[in-house]
């Protein structure tokens, strides 16, 4: 199968390692506050440290100011920028003119007309994302651990590259890429031992299963 990997939400050396040596292919790391995977740019720019060059480091930011966004950027060398927040199109292409780096846009998705919705972003982002709405009262956007109805992905086309992300672990993963045909996934909560907490053996059998 082979999909592109993306381990998100990275908080230390040894997870960063499981994820290395599993073959993952994107590492990221979190810049909001409000999640249990909230990195401060320094912390992430040594575990990032040593990373090979071909593995792409992604920040996750959600609706960031512009001195906050930039002052991470200061501090730890990242190859893509994820945006998990209301980010409008403009937004986006202003960032990538500004940074010079590559955007992602993660998407919300319950149902058919979410996928319209997030086709306002396919010739401004560079990759989508597409992820299970959060619930009413979810503190954060992502990283909740729910799946949405992969079928909804089949047969549809974009111009970007998209990624599949919600309630992925190493048990589920196969169909969730033969029933979206997803080329490339995103997991967080589903390689954790505890929110926040990611757990090496879990990292490693989620590549093992996706690689597989």
């Amino acid at each position: 199968m082979g999909v592109k990997v993306k381990i998100c939400g990275l908080k230390n050396r040894e997870s960063v390692a499981a994820a290395v040596e599993g073959g993952a292919d994107f590492l990221g790391v979190v810049f909001f506050p409000p999640s249990p995977r909230n990195m401060e740019p320094e912390e992430a720019a040594d575990i990032l440290e040593g990373v090979p060059e071909d593995i792409v480091k992604v920040g996750l930011f959600v609706d960031p100011e512009d001195g906050f966004l930039f002052n991470v950027l200061q501090h730890v060398r990242l190859d893509l920028l994820q945006f998990h927040g209301k980010e409008t199109p403009e937004f986006l292409d202003r960032v990538r003119q500004e940074t010079g780096l590559p955007v992602m846009k993660a998407c919300p998705i319950s149902g058919p007309e979410d996928i319209e919705k997030a086709r306002v972003y396919e010739s401004v982002a560079d990759w989508l994302l597409f992820d299970a709405k959060p619930p009413k009262d979810a503190t954060r956007p992502g990283g909740n651990a729910l799946a949405f109805d992969w079928q909804l992905l089949k047969s549809e086309k974009f111009k970007a590259p998209w990624m599949l992300a919600g309630g992925l672990e190493a048990a589920n993963i196969q169909e969730a890429v033969a029933t979206s045909g997803a080329k490339a996934v995103d997991v967080s909560s589903g390689v954790e031992s505890a929110p926040g907490q990611k757990d090496p053996a879990l990292i490693r059998a989620f590549l093992k299963a996706a690689k597989g």
